[in-house]
């Protein structure tokens, strides 16, 4: 059994990622094997988990890959560790629009059975906060929440007051956390600022929650706590369900550095089981594709932020555009659906695609149900998949002659690009609620590559060039 604690609030802006991050760091550093977690579709907090614990930052989305994929998906990452902490998202109570409490934090911590720690911001109350953490232990019962840790806390005397207030409420006291600038995390336009941009400070910042964390809280009541979790009755998920069926080892070559940092671990991994070699490279560094590579995948990031570096890289862009015109497997996602484009901000991209992306002060925000508009090296024409959007960005024309998924909410809509071995959209998907997409596409790199469509040092070796739909 893992002990595991799930960390949640009443509401965005109150200090979720700074408590769990400190809680996985200071657990760690007493030499627990600590797995990360997160509730949601997002990329950036499990880059501070990962730093904190050592071990990759993992998503529970009950929207994404379904509800009975969560405890799998959970016990799979926390394979052979003593606790999880798991960080939640929005307030405790939020999900998906009009889906009632589907994907919210109180949905993945029943699916868990994990106790619930409350983060209360307590900076702008005193006794109100017994009311406010009646309510939400209270509104569903089937949510166990096993304490409250105050944060920005002003004085003693605040928090005595704070204390007595929730003296009779049932709920203990498991920490008192101060106003504490070090530990802050720099945002911009989509949240957090990633590790990858900001590894030292980021270092520094994750020691100065532990350091607060165990300054704050009792430690060994929260253990107790996360090890007053029962055992959970599912099978932990496996990349091997995938499934191999293909001879010898396609080399996929994806896309990381500091502009291209959203992506998820198990994706790797369902590549790796169905069959490919798996090799990172970084579009800011390196002028060549890894040789040999016969499939490439872009996940998402600040290409927008990188814009200037990314077109200097002339070589680099070169090489990605000479492999989509051979016909070899192209996924991108979001970020890589700029990097494709003819241009980013007015600076040449790679020109793949016949469109222009710039920044925008809009922000385009939310779960997406996804349907297949034309077959691709990720799904035939009717696939369903579901998956999310999360971007300050436009790209004109929106879609291309023939659309990577229609898409049915906030409005009906096609969007995307499908074009030779190409699939390049603005909506992120999980592959483990879908893991046909990893199979197909390693079997579409693996006729690539017996086809000869291939990279050596940068250039593209032989093979076909296509334009028509891919089966």
């Amino acid at each position: 059994m893992v002990a595991r604690l799930v960390v949640a609030a009443p509401s965005s802006g109150a200090g979720k990622t700074t408590v769990a991050t400190g809680l996985m760091a200071a657990f760690a550093g007493r030499g627990l094997a600590v797995s990360p977690h997160k509730v949601g579709p997002d990329y950036i907090d499990p880059g501070y988990h990962a730093l904190a614990t050592g071990r990759p930052g993992r998503n529970l989305d009950a929207y994404m890959c379904g509800t009975g994929l969560v405890a799998p998906l959970f016990l799979h990452g926390s394979r052979g560790c003593d606790l999880a902490v798991v960080e939640g998202v929005m307030g405790l109570y939020d999900g998906a629009a009009d889906q009632g409490e589907l994907a919210s934090t109180a949905q993945v911590a029943k699916l868990l059975k994990a106790p619930v720690v409350l983060v209360v911001d307590a900076s702008s109350q005193s006794r109100s906060v017994a009311a406010l953490v009646h309510g939400f232990a209270s509104w569903d019962p089937e949510v166990r929440i096993g304490g409250v840790i105050l944060n920005k806390v002003a004085t003693d005397r605040h928090e005595h007051l704070l204390r007595e207030a929730l003296g009779e409420s049932g709920v203990p006291v498991l920490g008192v956390l101060r106003r504490a600038p070090a530990v802050a995390t720099p945002s911009r336009h989509l949240g957090l600022v990633p590790v990858a941009e900001r590894q030292a400070a980021a270092l520094e910042a994750v020691a100065a929650q532990a350091g607060q964390v165990l300054a704050g809280c009792d430690m060994e009541a929260l253990l107790a706590l996360a090890r007053s979790a029962p055992e959970l009755s599912a099978e932990a998920w496996s990349p091997e369900v995938v499934g191999r069926t293909v001879a010898g080892r396609p080399r996929i070559a994806v896309a990381g550095g500091a502009a291209f940092t959203f992506s998820y671990a198990e994706h790797a991994e369902l590549l790796t089981a169905a069959g490919a070699e798996v090799v990172p490279f970084d579009p800011l560094r390196d002028e060549a594709l890894p040789e040999g590579t016969s499939g490439l995948v872009i996940g998402g990031g600040f290409p927008e932020v990188y814009g200037g570096e990314l077109s200097a890289n002339e070589p680099l862009r070169k090489a990605v555009a000479g492999l989509a015109a051979s016909g070899a497997p192209v996924a991108a996602e979001c970020a890589g659906l700029l990097y494709l484009a003819r241009s980013l901000d007015g600076r040449p991209m790679c020109g793949v695609l016949d469109a222009d992306a710039r920044m925008s002060e809009r922000l385009t925000l939310g779960y997406r149900d996804a349907v297949a508009v034309s077959d691709s090296v990720l799904a035939p024409a009717g696939a369903r998949m579901r998956g999310h959007e999360f971007h300050r960005t436009v790209i004109e024309p929106g879609a291309g002659p023939r659309a990577a998924w229609g898409l049915r909410q906030p409005e009906r809509r096609v969007e995307g690009f499908v074009r030779g071995g190409v699939h390049a959209s603005y909506v992120h998907t999980h592959w483990a609620g879908a893991p046909g997409a990893a199979a197909r596409f390693v079997e579409r790199c693996a006729e690539a590559s017996a086809g000869g469509a291939s990279v050596a040092g940068g250039l593209v070796t032989d093979g076909p060039v296509t334009g028509g739909p891919v089966a």
